[in-house]
């Protein structure tokens, strides 16, 4: 399945002030995904240009929320974003871009939205940022039940097996890119 929003207008800033996933990975991340997008509730953690979300959009999912803390970047998400909605193929489509430090923004968010779950995370800051951790433990009472979250990091980043509530179930690397995927703890 081949990414859908390449060439359609995707705008992103100069200079290397946001890094855009590679299209190779995010060809694999949505091809492992690609059951569980249409309809989906997507959250995009350090979005950036908002290319993963925006492909998410185009390929049905519900609800699309973004967190980024470059300003004008989220202005060109929103510009992005905009682009992908289809009112007549799915009129309860939505998105909502926020401004801000992630792990400021994440304990806000189950009481601004309209929903406190979301089903698929795609989690990608800047990869010698201190984020991986804190945003890991702050994330899982976001998450559904059967959610799955997806960081984006350099592979030579290990990142953990599990948190307090987390549990790592795959990763992929592709060229010095790796993706660790992680699943809620079942309660025992």
């Amino acid at each position: 399945m081949s990414i859908r929003v390449r060439g359609s207008g995707i705008k992103t800033l100069p200079g290397l002030a946001t890094r855009p996933t590679p299209s190779r990975v995010r060809e694999a991340i949505f091809n492992i995904w690609q059951g569980k997008i249409a309809g989906c509730r997507w959250l995009d953690l350090c979005a950036g240009s908002g290319a993963m979300s925006a492909e998410a959009l185009v390929r049905g999912a519900s609800m699309v929320v973004g967190i980024e803390l470059s300003g004008a970047a989220c202005k060109l998400i929103e510009q992005n974003w905009q682009k992908m909605i289809e009112p007549d193929r799915n009129p309860a489509q939505s998105y909502k871009i926020y401004r801000g430090d992630v792990v400021k923004t994440l304990p806000k968010l189950k009481s601004t939205l309209k929903t406190d779950r979301f089903d698929l995370i795609y989690f990608d800051p800047p990869y010698q940022s201190d984020l991986y951790e804190p945003v890991l433990n702050l994330v899982p009472p976001l998450m559904a039940d059967r959610a799955i979250l997806a960081a984006e990091h350099d592979r030579s980043r290990t990142l953990p097996a599990e948190t307090k509530d987390l549990v790592l179930i795959d990763r992929r690397i592709y060229g010095q890119t790796s993706i660790a995927f992680y699943q809620l703890k079942i309660s025992e």
